[in-house]
């Protein structure tokens, strides 16, 4: 049995959803969230944890046989850090006892592609040394030290740590008013009947849709074996703006987006994660580009409210 905890976010429900399609008993664990999206309905179990809760983190060996741990479980910070940074290495810190408890085969852990800001290279690689700089975000602070506090708890345990450096994720299950992509609340204008801002054509990055995320770490989850313990989860390939409009419009009848012309902030390449090794090592490829993705999640939003 896999145990997914934050199985009920997006990035976490779909990967649940990929290792029961792959033919695996999964458990997930969520705090807050309640509901159960369709797609797992009947296929997973769903237990109510607070990972910071260590004795009931650990007592879930006691209704389950887990093999595997895949740590996705974290908040949002408010206006305290140290707050922040407390509760989710508090969960963090749980989830490797357990791991090194229970001698779990591999624990996967999130990690962030804002581990590589400041590298100038493009596209970013996992053999890139990460820099030391400012970083965006308390998230992206948490996810880059997230990192060696995972690889160093688990020397010597046996169990194999598998470092997820994970893009810019969308798709069912995202807030449709998302703070972090634009994306979303682009298509979510749309659905509403409004005209959004318009956004600069050729402007664009990392982007990977949400069920071809949750496959990429079910297949890192489920291989025979990995040659190495840090891996880039995403689409391996830049989307820009246009091709979420052109998605848009190609399913929406006489909608016309405006675009604005060029870059925003002029000619320049934007970053993405390469997925070579992630290909390499698992036979991962994505299966939606911009167009599939619009359209699956346009049809998704059709029934649901996220």
């Amino acid at each position: 049995m896999i145990l997914v905890t934050g199985g009920l976010g997006m990035i976490g429900a779909h990967t649940a959803r990929a290792l029961a399609d792959l033919g695996h008993e999964v458990v997930v664990t969520s705090h807050r969230r309640s509901e159960v999206p369709s797609f797992l309905a009947g296929r997973v179990t769903v237990e109510r944890l607070d990972v910071t809760d260590r004795d009931a983190f650990l007592a879930l060996a006691d209704r389950h046989d887990i093999g595997d741990i895949v740590h996705l479980a974290g908040g949002i910070p408010g206006e305290d850090p140290v707050r922040y940074f407390r509760t989710d290495t508090t969960g963090l810190l749980n989830a490797l006892d357990a791991a090194r408890a229970w001698g779990v085969r591999r624990f996967a852990v999130a990690s962030s592609l804002g581990a590589y800001v400041g590298r100038s290279e493009i596209p970013w690689r996992e053999e890139l040394a990460l820099p030391t700089t400012d970083l965006p975000h308390l998230i992206v602070a948490f996810k880059k030290a997230v990192e060696p506090l995972t690889t160093h708890a688990l020397q010597g345990s046996g169990v194999q740590p598998v470092v997820l450096r994970i893009g810019t994720i969308w798709g069912p299950l995202v807030d449709p008013d998302s703070p972090f992509f634009h994306v979303p609340p682009y298509i979510n204008a749309v659905l509403r009947g409004e005209r959004p801002p318009p956004l600069h054509a050729d402007d664009g990055g990392d982007c990977c849709y949400a069920p071809d995320a949750g496959r990429a770490i079910a297949l890192l989850m489920t291989a025979k074996t990995l040659e190495h313990d840090t891996y880039n989860v995403s689409s391996g390939r830049p989307v820009a703006n246009r091709e979420f409009a052109d998605a848009l419009e190609a399913i929406t009848p006489g909608l016309r987006l405006d675009l604005l012309p060029g870059r925003r902030n002029g000619p320049g390449e934007d970053p993405y994660l390469d997925i070579g090794r992630l290909t390499r090592d698992t036979g991962f490829t994505p299966e939606f580009d911009a167009a599939g993705a619009v359209a699956d999640y346009v049809a998704w939003r059709a029934g649901n409210p996220r």
